[in-house]
């Protein structure tokens, strides 16, 4: 991000009296005793951008410090000071300042320009089916106007995220420094996750008293115990958003061991499933699975010789999280069986996944072309209006909100990318071809995934999905023509 423009060899003369500026404040604040502590922080942080600015609002350092705090700074756990009429979150101050910056950019800054996604076919569709959706439900839409609103500023915030990075993004060292942020800081994560899971302790339930300006915000975990004791959930918003999140990053750990050749990122796969696994959740095990096929499908030699280190990988779990194998085991095999279990409470709001089938397909015959409406079903018990059903499928909440218009734009978005990348990785042996499976692997387990939980409502995992489907544009359009990325 360029935002000096013609007159940036003045830079360093306003640096210096920036800093000049700042140490006479804090000299002062020593002297009149105004609260020391409190602005030398603030000064600090002043000092250090006005020395930096130019690396600190490169475009690589702006998405590496959005990954980081979608990563580490709970997402509706922790809320800036002020009063406005929604809750200033961290990572929504920072999505709209990088938002502001592009767009800036795009109009004064030629190295910076808008390029095609090959995802914008299905966005029109998805976007059509949102507004759509919102013509036919009027009534219904009024009646829970606030949650529309946010749900559509979601939707766009992650559509401009998009385009965003396929902007920005123009280099395979770029696209490789974006992924050993992520890897590096998932595997953080679920290290943290790991002793969460040992120990009861989450740590980001305690940033408040040790990152500045955070408050915490109204908000508390749904365990969904269902019997499983104690899961881990660390900076997501639930144990199964987490496990998912982790599952994703491991296809790109994978690919990184590959590109460096370096042993040290096993660590990181190795972390990244123990993380997961330590959710306790079914869905993150299914995605798993998912990883697994893609990478059998798609390079099924070199995945065949790594079988004979399942034995001592589910030793390693028993080890590091013992009764992990056991509560999994019992929560895909409960008595009396999987499906009778997910058919059970039938009626209530929390009934099983299948016994949503029937009901919910009944709601989508009633308006099957758009639905009725986008962000309209309200599920959250906190909420007064509270009285839909609540669906641990997301596919099944996108036909009921926008109808098969916009189940077909989903399943464009991440499918098409899937098939291209699944094509490239066939015809290309080399760490380009592998950075191909990575990706497929990652947005496959992600669509899989959606059919066992509400992604949707989970804002972290879905930034991910976004952030993987914004550098999967770049890298395919860098298969398809000389683009920079492919080298």
């Amino acid at each position: 991000m360029r935002l000096v423009g013609a007159g940036e060899e003045r830079g360093p003369y306003i640096s210096s009296a920036v800093v000049l500026g700042a140490l006479a404040l804090l000299t002062l604040t020593v002297l009149t005793g105004t609260r020391p502590l409190e602005t030398a922080p603030v000064i600090a942080l002043t000092i250090v951008f006005a020395l930096a600015y130019r690396t600190l609002l490169s475009w690589d350092s702006l998405l590496t410090l959005l990954v980081v705090v979608i990563l580490f700074i709970p997402i509706q756990r922790y809320v800036l000071p002020g009063s406005l009429p929604f809750e200033l979150e961290p990572y929504r101050l920072l999505v709209a300042f990088i938002v502001a910056g592009w767009t800036a950019s795009l109009l004064v800054d030629p190295t910076v320009r808008l390029r095609r996604t090959g995802l914008e076919l299905p966005i029109v569709l998805i976007m059509a089916a949102v507004l759509g959706s919102i013509v036919a439900n009027g009534g219904r839409v009024a009646a829970r106007e606030p949650e529309v609103v946010k749900g559509v500023t979601f939707f766009l915030s992650f559509v401009l995220l998009l385009f965003l990075i396929v902007s920005v993004v123009r280099t395979r060292a770029q696209v490789d420094r974006l992924l050993r942020v992520l890897v590096v800081g998932g595997a953080v994560l679920a290290s943290l996750a790991i002793v969460e899971s040992r120990t009861q302790y989450n740590a980001f339930d305690h940033l408040a008293g040790v990152v500045p300006l955070l408050h915490s915000g109204d908000f508390s975990v749904a365990s969904a115990d269902e019997g499983r004791g104690a899961r881990a959930y660390a900076s997501a918003q639930h144990p199964i958003a987490l496990g998912a999140a982790l599952v994703m990053l491991i296809p790109l750990a994978i690919y990184l061991v590959r590109r460096s050749a370096r042993g040290y990122w096993w660590i990181a796969v190795g972390l990244l499933c123990l993380g997961a696994l330590a959710t306790l959740s079914r869905t993150s095990v299914i995605m798993l699975v998912a990883v697994a096929g893609v990478f059998f499908w798609l390079r099924r030699r070199e995945t065949r010789r790594f079988w004979p280190l399942l034995v001592p990988a589910l030793l390693a779990v028993h080890l590091v999280i013992p009764g992990t194998l056991g509560t999994l085991k019992e929560s895909f095999f409960p008595a009396g069986g999987l499906i009778a279990e997910q058919s059970s409470n039938p009626g209530t709001r929390g009934q099983g996944r299948v016994a949503d089938l029937g009901p919910s397909l009944r709601e989508f015959a009633a308006t099957p072309l758009v639905g009725q409406g986008f962000s309209t079903r309200i599920v959250d018990r906190k909420h007064s209006r509270a009285s839909d059903q609540i669906l641990d499928d997301q596919w099944l909440g996108i036909l009921l909100e926008t109808g098969i218009v916009g189940f077909v734009g989903w399943l464009m978005l991440l499918l098409r990318p899937i098939r291209r990348l699944g094509r490239a990785a066939k015809e290309d042996d080399s760490d380009q071809g592998w950075l191909y499976v990575a990706f497929a692997a990652s947005l496959t387990s992600y669509v899989v995934g959606m059919l066992t939980f509400d992604a949707f409502a989970f804002i972290q995992v879905t930034f991910f999905a976004f952030i993987l489907l914004g550098i999967t544009a770049v890298v395919v359009r860098g298969a398809r023509s000389a683009n920079p990325a492919t080298t």
